[in-house]
């Protein structure tokens, strides 16, 4: 095992393996390409066509929040 002393404490994995160098929580190119949805262009609810694909871009976009306005944890309630 490592030594997990000092300066490369916060690298240090149980397993002694290196760190990833994908940031945790974002979604790889790959995934957004088998949903068959993207982030880009920015959508709202009336150009979504289902709550499956409004609670993914609630999940996923960083503006997927402007979906749910009474922040109450769904999205485009006219659809779901």
């Amino acid at each position: 095992m490592p030594s997990c002393g000092g300066a490369n404490l916060r690298a240090c994995r149980q397993d002694g393996a290196a760190p990833s160098s994908r940031p945790l929580g974002i979604i790889s190119r790959k995934l957004v390409a088998q949903s068959g949805y993207s982030c880009e262009p920015r959508r709202t609810c009336k150009q979504i066509g289902s709550c499956d694909e409004a609670n993914w871009y609630l999940q996923n976009c960083s503006w997927g929040g402007k979906l749910d306005r009474d922040k109450d944890g769904i999205a485009c309630e006219t659809l779901c």
